[in-house]
């Protein structure tokens, strides 16, 4: 008996390590991209089933949402606009990208690149860019949003939030 013993012992520990692979392999995977969009449209967003594309982080709030849209419909999903200015920057297709964003004040997704930003809102990455349909006096444009994000210059920059909000 004693001889079969280390043989059943490897045999439950595989068979626990194949009984853990097949359950998360059942479980739903966060959604990142969409394929087949072609209406362009914004995309209704499940709150924790879906993941920004930049950084990785579920979406858990619709406030800061933003969405991107490209030419053959395949649609790219962010928990904040800064992330959407990041991951854009380097696509050869910006131009051609359809744009969305969640505003704060109207509760609706709107074109991003004719929406209106604050700087110093509370989003999940810290980059303080809140998105809203009515401008407001401070407020930038979506290429002004973009340039900040590249430059480095949002809350997230101890020092931009030091000048914008005079924290230390």
């Amino acid at each position: 008996m004693k001889r079969f013993l280390p043989f059943v012992l490897i045999v439950l520990i595989l068979a626990a390590i194949a009984a853990l692979f097949l359950s998360r392999a059942a479980q739903q995977q966060p959604l990142t991209v969409y394929v087949g969009n072609t209406e362009k449209k914004p995309l209704p967003i499940e709150l924790g089933r879906y993941q920004d594309t930049q950084c990785g982080m579920p979406i858990v709030h619709l406030e800061d949402a933003a969405q991107a849209v490209a030419p053959d419909g395949k649609t790219w999903f962010f928990d904040d606009v800064g992330c959407l200015a990041l991951w854009m920057s380097d696509k050869g297709f910006k131009d051609a990208l359809v744009l969305w964003v969640y505003t704060k004040d109207t509760q609706t997704w709107i074109d991003a690149r004719a929406a209106y930003y604050t700087r110093t809102d509370n989003t999940p990455m810290h980059y303080g860019f809140g998105a809203y349909a009515h401008q407001a006096e401070g407020m930038i444009g979506f290429e002004t949003l973009q340039l900040l994000m590249l430059r480095g210059e949002h809350l997230a920059n101890p020092y931009t939030r030091r000048e914008l909000l005079g924290e230390r």
